[in-house]
């Protein structure tokens, strides 16, 4: 299997905008350091960074706009579909439930 190497960039670029995105919609909040998920971010450790945004973000009331961008990252690494196989609530089970709770509110 040969694997495409600009459309593999591409598609970390849009992911990494999505969460990108969502990281912006909390800086400058009283209380959140958003050093950790910087960090995952340069190291392209996507996963580990939007784990890193679901706790922020369920921790500090984040917008639906916030969930709205996790969800689209969520999506481009595919881990709702990856989160079947998995027994235990995960980050990407979470944002599902904050969306759709925000999606209600607002």
């Amino acid at each position: 299997m040969t694997v495409d190497r600009e459309a593999l960039q591409a598609g970390w670029s849009r992911t990494r905008g999505h969460l990108d995105t969502a990281r912006a919609r909390l800086a400058g909040r009283p209380g959140i350091d958003l050093s950790v998920t910087l960090d995952f971010l340069e190291r392209n450790e996507l996963g580990l960074a939007f784990d890193c945004l679901v706790d922020l973000g369920g921790d500090h009331d984040a917008p639906l706009a916030f969930w709205q961008d996790l969800d689209r990252a969520a999506r481009d690494m595919r881990l709702y579909s990856d989160a079947l196989h998995k027994p235990h609530l995960t980050s990407t089970d979470l944002c599902r439930r904050r969306l759709a709770a925000a999606s209600e509110q607002g």
